[in-house]
């Protein structure tokens, strides 16, 4: 299946159901529309497989999509956005409550100061981000991240898995008692938007429709929202998350009433993200780069105080909401028994697999939360 380029404007050529992202013009906007209303099209239909050719051509050239899933309703992810802006105004002993750092954090609360970027462990990452144009360097990270953030797993979890850590049972809040609707609403919806996405990046890629979905099955999900004090935090170039790329499969994000996201194009270009109205972004995460042997790359990106972020925190206060930023973020997991390996021929040479060996996908999660400090390093069985 041929590549589809992107024209200087941002627009895909000749393919229908992509829009101007008038926000961010690096970032197009696919409509999903035309692929769900073909049911279960196996990529033979012409509109849909130029849709899926240039939505996975565009994750290749960016590491990033915008796409409106008509399934996804904006007043869905604000009730979610008040939940979380409730719950981490709360106060810190109350959040504690919800602590459980011998589950590596991966249910439940993760305090401020405790995630620390990968950037801060691995030298490297800095070294290659200083060889960038300086207006597109990120701002570099001297401390551990300042957001708290909360993990609600999503979907079910196998009934045996090797893995019992990412895999645990949810912490539910006990002063909320609409929690679990709210986020399991909001966390389906977005895990569905993944999955329809997943299918299309298959299908653009040339392999079965199912490669990515069937490796998911019974994955690791979670809705996973950070929040910053804006408070306490409020002050221009403080660093909420710093330069990091995400370990998992796809990550998906809503709306944010705060801006403060900068994403990084395959290119070195940095790019603040501005999402439309009723749209969501995904980015490419390290899972996804592992089945693809790098032809798509896992995408770094940083979420830094800028002078917007301080404006949309007068309005909240102004508007009587907390001050705090929050994401609407989910992460999608290849199942943690499922062996991540490229399957993308013809990227599937030595060369790839000596970069990406095989590995147990919780096994390769283990390794990432050791390194950004959020699971106990043990030493080997």
């Amino acid at each position: 299946m041929s590549r589809v380029d992107l024209d200087q404007s941002g627009i895909l050529k000749g393919v229908k159901d992509v829009e101007a992202n008038p926000h961010c013009p690096a970032l197009p906007v696919f409509n999903l529309d035309v692929y769900l209303n073909n049911g279960n099209d196996d990529g033979s239909h012409e509109e849909v497989a130029n849709l899926c050719a240039a939505l996975a051509n565009c994750l290749r050239q960016s590491g990033a999509l915008v796409v409106r899933d008509p399934r996804v309703n904006q007043s869905e992810n604000e009730r979610f956005l008040s939940l979380m802006e409730r719950y981490f105004s709360q106060s810190t002993e109350a959040k504690m409550q919800d602590v459980h750092p011998e589950l590596a954090y991966q249910v439940g609360t993760t305090p401020e100061g405790t995630e620390t970027p990968r950037c801060l462990r691995d030298k490297r990452i800095l070294d290659q981000a200083s060889k960038l144009a300086p207006e597109n360097r990120p701002t570099s990270p001297q401390t551990a991240d300042v957001k708290w953030r909360f993990f609600w797993r999503v979907g079910p979890r196998p009934t045996h898995t090797r893995f019992e850590e990412l895999n645990a049972e949810p912490v539910v809040p006990a002063a909320f008692p609409e929690w679990e609707m709210v986020m399991n609403s909001w966390g389906s919806k977005m895990l569905g938007a993944v999955h329809t996405v997943a299918e299309m990046l298959a299908l653009g890629f040339g392999l079965e429709k199912d490669a990515f979905t069937q490796r998911m099955k019974l994955g690791a999900h979670l809705l996973a929202p950070t929040g910053a004090d804006l408070n306490k935090y409020g002050k221009v170039g403080t660093v909420f998350a710093g330069y990091h790329y995400d370990l998992n499969f796809l990550t998906i994000h809503g709306k944010s009433h705060f801006p403060g996201l900068c994403i990084w194009l395959k290119s070195g270009q940095k790019v603040p993200v501005r999402i439309p109205d009723g749209c969501l972004l995904l980015q490419a995460g390290k899972q996804l780069e592992w089945l693809t042997a790098g032809d798509v790359q896992a995408g770094f990106h940083e979420v830094v105080c800028t002078q917007e972020t301080i404006e949309a925190a007068e309005r909240a206060r102004k508007e009587g909401r907390p001050a705090w930023r929050v994401s609407s973020t989910v992460f999608s997991q290849v199942a943690s028994d499922e062996l991540l390996r490229p399957i993308m021929r013809p990227f599937v040479t030595p060369e790839a697999l000596a970069a990406y060996p095989p590995i147990p996908a919780g096994k390769y999660v283990e390794q990432e939360l050791e390194a950004i400090n959020l699971r106990a390093v043990y030493p080997p069985a």
